[in-house]
């Protein structure tokens, strides 16, 4: 994945002692997923340009997961975005190559690192399940302008449409910390993903790079839920520390959560299920049906009888073909009955998000040697499914 920093401001090769790296050569960094690389490919008085290029060893990935992010994470192993895709390893790039510039300290120039210098930013490949409007609606309101274009799954075959993925140029003049910032931030929230268990350090480092704009942005509940992998404790946490910096009533904030995200959230094809917004003080929760009284849905109506016939059948071992996000999956682990539960699915993201919702990093051992997931279709003799 790659990200370049433009600057026309003169003389440009400051933009080096912004950065900490040396225009005349390339510098190569060890990260914990891969390498990252700076260089120049422009450096002059009027015009230079700064690039990051992160490896991603996809391969290493999937060998050395473990840990609390583990099999929740990256499942497809065959085939992924994570080596060109901007997503949270380029912000995790960013802050431990750029992470003195980030922090708007510059011993040769400290006062160029708090001014503000014409920049522009370029991301080659930038996931987007919003769309181009996402991308307006996220950057616009920090004083970008955002040049957008959807890129074609491959250009080689034009009728094959067009990908989920942008490339994104940006124009501003802004402090270079700033911007730092603004794209550690974004960066994973435009993939809705991240790579790495998120807990209470995830909001420490949201309120800290967010400082500034964030608690004024229009998009702030649904920034705030991305970056936070859609955690709710998590999320109302960073939302009330939000509103106690805009000098809002957090109550009032809680009530205007819903509408936000709402409103941002229907422009996208596929998210986790949505987190209800907190009820103003005094709303009549009590008239709301609970889950007893609510009628199931026909959906819910469909499972109930599936796993009736399967549970009066005596199977032991079931395999559902095209899974989708594991609603399926998670009633059968409920019952014991079952010592062999297996999940296809075509889709990479069904996969990703059935991962979630059955919180397979955070399982038992005992527990998650039960089910499994796997990439495939139907249309395909699979021998991973001999037995079943």
């Amino acid at each position: 994945m790659l990200l370049t920093l433009t600057t026309t401001h003169r003389p440009a090769t400051d933009l080096g002692y912004l950065l900490r790296k040396n225009p005349a050569r390339a510098q190569s960094f060890n990260l914990s997923f891969g390498r990252a690389h700076v260089f120049y490919p422009e450096a002059g008085e009027e015009r230079c340009t700064a690039a990051l290029l992160v490896e991603v060893d996809p391969v290493g990935l999937v060998r050395n997961r473990r840990g609390p992010a583990g099999e929740g994470g990256l499942l497809d192993q065959y085939v992924n975005d994570r080596p060109y895709a901007a997503s949270s390893f380029l912000s995790v790039a960013i802050a431990d190559v750029f992470g003195t510039a980030m922090s708007g300290a510059c011993k040769e120039r400290p006062e160029l690192a708090q001014h503000p210098i014409p920049l522009r930013v370029v991301l080659p490949a930038v996931p987007s399940r919003g769309g181009t409007d996402l991308l307006h609606r996220l950057w616009e309101p920090l004083g970008y302008e955002v040049h957008a274009t959807r890129l074609p799954l491959d250009e080689q075959f034009p009728d094959w449409g067009e990908s989920g993925f942008h490339r994104l140029e940006l124009e501003t003049t802004q402090p270079l910390h700033q911007v730092l910032s603004h794209l550690y931030v974004l960066i994973p929230v435009l993939d809705n993903d991240k790579h790495y268990w998120v807990g209470d350090e995830e909001v420490a480092k949201l309120m800290r790079h967010g400082e500034g704009w964030l608690s004024t942005h229009p998009e702030r509940a649904a920034i705030t839920r991305r970056y936070l992998k859609h955690q709710r404790g998590l999320v109302n946490d960073a939302l009330a520390q939000l509103a106690d910096d805009a000098g809002t009533d957090p109550d009032e904030t809680a009530g205007l959560k819903g509408a936000e995200e709402a409103a941002l959230e229907s422009s996208v094809e596929t998210l986790p299920q949505s987190i209800p917004a907190t009820p103003p003080e005094g709303s009549p929760k009590e008239q709301e049906p609970t889950p007893e009284e609510r009628a199931p849905s026909l959906n819910e109506q469909r499972l109930g009888s599936v796993l009736a016939v399967l549970k009066g059948s005596g199977a032991t071992s079931v395999v559902d073909l095209g899974c989708g996000e594991g609603k399926l999956l998670r009633a059968l682990l409920k019952e014991r009955q079952f010592t062999r539960i297996l999940g296809m699915d075509v889709s990479h993201h069904s996969l990703e998000t059935a991962a979630d919702r059955l919180h397979l990093d955070r399982m038992p051992p005992k527990q998650k040697a039960r089910i499994g997931l796997l990439h495939g279709s139907l249309m395909y003799r699979d021998d991973r499914l001999a037995g079943f």
